[in-house]
């Protein structure tokens, strides 16, 4: 029976990135997936990135995780959204070559030393005294580790439904795992069942693009701060529209709706609902928007994001050819939905954890996500735990004000899941501080001290904070005094004349003025400077107030975040708390009083109840 330290089930997203991260910290890694040919595979959107998602993402990168360098190599097309708001809700998004990303993924965990890539279906956790001590696979086979960390995705009894038809599988195509959520249960995790749904894919030679609008990328933007591709691609996507014939189809079709009939009863994911849905919902609405998307460079295949559904074929048809530019269009693999098990985190601690059965650890939609990204941060935080147990070293524990990964993770722990969770930028109070583009700044000494970014990369960063301060200071120190030639230079940039000299500091407070004027008009040997310093000073000038505002907020909430609750509470003998508090509270069993007090049912009074209590010894 062969031995290894560290075990990952599934080869997803979160699997890749779990087994790299501890494989690259020295731990005989054994990653175990159903099929090896769609190891990272992409089964829904063929995209990375998006509002929330880049941030995440960018927050990986930082650390050293894998998903942003390989993006990067794989994209057809890149844009940065909500270019005409602030900088904190500013995100890029990619898409991908599908084919390539699984290509160069495998490639890479092929490679990496200390790294094991096996096919088999696992069926059974092996616990030995409420520590995890193997795995059994259906195939016969048996392996032993120290740690374990499962990531599943959506193949635990995985459902496809189409129309009234359905069969057991993870994905279209692909087995399902059948029997290890009942050995989940066996063990004490609970878990509970969701949904989600992707639409059908069309043969792009039967589209007629001439009705569409034009989607182009940018040139020269990439996600990762350390490896810059060389990758020039940028196809296009194209917008189109669903209209009143379309909306008529499926109302007169409804009942065919497996969200109607009956046959799929569980909940999916509300930011992603399917056009029959959306008619449902918003009867209202003359439109959708409809993006037709390239799922690669060398296929036919289209990506109608817009049209999500898993009604029956026939009707998928009607649908799609409803549509402007879609009249022909011929559908290669017909969309779905797939009903899958998923755990509860609550069971989890920060560094995702089993609460009860040691060495065990979750990640990605198995917790209750959605998301590529959302998975693949997951994947890098149970990884990099489980090795860091195993090394005898502190564990890696992101807190919410200083990570969109802490956000996520706290979520998790203390919010009651309704539907699939998805990262937003409203979901991270502190969004200002916690942009994608500072994500080296704020967790690249992390990514460093655990052993996954070099002492070349961490000090491109040391380099970076020191030329931001350089540049602030420099723009602290310059004045622009009044006269004939400032005031020219105020009108082209419609901007008002000053009376008083004036720094540069100040003048870049001007919503009207940006850092590239100051450099172009007021200090012109200094050009030289990287464009990522300007935009960091900029950034730090012109938010300053509101920076410093939540800086505050973070002193505030680290008062509270830094109190631990003793796990074997039983709240029910804290007197003074509320029914719900203590009911919630035993529920949840949150590690901090600042996790207990963002639980709902939790009141800032309970809190307080609960912090005399800690201090008089009480609990």
């Amino acid at each position: 029976m062969k031995k290894f330290d560290l075990i990952v089930v599934g080869a997803g997203h979160a699997g890749c990135e779990a087994a790299l991260s501890a494989a690259r910290l020295g731990l005989k890694t054994l990653l175990l997936t159903i099929n090896l040919e769609k190891i990272a595979l992409m089964p829904c959107n063929p995209s990375i990135g998006g509002v929330g998602k880049s941030q995440l993402i960018a927050e990986l990168d930082a650390l050293g995780g894998e998903m942003s360098k390989i993006a990067d190599e794989t994209f057809i097309q890149m844009k940065t959204l909500n270019m005409s708001k602030g900088p904190a809700v500013q995100s890029k998004r990619a898409q991908i070559d599908k084919k390539e990303y699984e290509i160069l993924m495998k490639k890479i965990i092929t490679y990496t030393k200390n790294l094991i890539l096996r096919q088999g279906t696992v069926k059974k956790v092996l616990i030995n005294d409420s520590k995890v001590s193997g795995i059994e696979t259906e195939e016969g086979s048996s392996f032993l580790c120290q740690s374990l960390v499962i990531t599943t995705g959506t193949f635990l009894r995985g459902r496809i439904i189409i129309g009234d038809k359905e069969y057991a599988a993870g994905r279209m195509g692909e087995y399902p795992s059948a029997r290890l959520t009942a050995s989940l249960n066996e063990i004490g995790i609970k878990t509970d069942r969701y949904q989600t749904a992707t639409p059908p894919r069309v043969d792009k030679r039967t589209i007629d693009f001439s009705k569409m609008k034009e989607q182009p990328g940018e040139n020269d933007i990439y996600f990762s701060f350390w490896k810059k591709s060389k990758n020039k691609s940028n196809i296009s996507s194209f917008l189109t529209y669903t209209n009143k014939k379309t909306h008529e189809v499926i109302a007169s079709n409804i009942s065919k709706s497996p969200i109607k009939s009956g046959i799929i009863n569980t909940h999916g994911p509300r930011h992603c609902p399917s056009i029959d849905r959306k008619v449902i919902n918003f009867p209202e609405k003359v439109r959708h928007p409809v993006f037709v998307e390239p799922e690669g460079r060398n296929t036919n295949e289209a990506y109608l994001q817009g049209l999500t559904t898993s009604m029956p074929i026939e009707f998928q048809k009607m649908i799609v050819n409803s549509v402007a530019g879609l009249e022909n269009a011929r559908i290669i693999r017909p969309g779905y939905a797939v009903e899958y098990d998923y755990i509860y985190p609550n069971q989890l601690n920060l560094t995702l954890e089993s609460k009860n059965i040691e060495n065990l650890y979750f990640a990605g939609q198995i917790n209750g996500t959605s998301g590529y990204e959302e998975a693949a941060v997951q994947g890098f935080v149970a990884g990099v735990n489980a090795a860091l147990k195993l090394l005898k070293k502190p564990p890696f524990m992101l807190k919410r004000e200083e990570s969109y990964i802490g956000v996520l993770i706290d979520d998790l722990l203390t919010k009651e899941l309704v539907e699939p969770y998805r990262m937003y930028t409203s979901r991270a109070e502190q969004r200002l501080l916690l942009r994608a583009d500072n994500a080296d700044i704020r967790l690249a000494k992390y990514g460093h001290s655990i052993g996954l970014l070099s002492h070349r990369e961490y000090k491109k960063v040391l380099n970076k904070i020191k030329s931001i301060e350089n540049i602030t200071n420099l723009l602290k120190s310059k004045f622009v005094k009044p006269g004939e030639e400032a005031g020219k230079i105020f009108n082209y940039l419609g901007s008002s004349d000053i009376e008083a000299p004036v720094k540069l500091y100040d003048l870049l407070k001007r919503p009207e003025i940006k850092i590239i004027d100051i450099m172009q008009y007021f200090l012109l040997n200094e050009n030289k400077i990287d464009s990522e310093v300007l935009k960091q000073a900029e950034i730090n000038i012109k938010y300053e107030g509101y920076i410093l505002k939540q800086l505050e907020e973070n002193k505030k909430y680290s008062t509270i975040e830094g109190i631990s609750l003793p796990s074997e509470i039983d709240y029910h003998n804290v007197s003074g708390l509320t029914f719900s508090a203590q009911e919630k509270l035993n529920y949840f069993k949150p590690e901090t009083l600042g996790q207990a007090s963002r639980i709902a049912g939790v009141s800032p009074a309970d809190i307080s109840i609960l912090m005399i209590n800690l201090k008089s010894r009480k609990i």
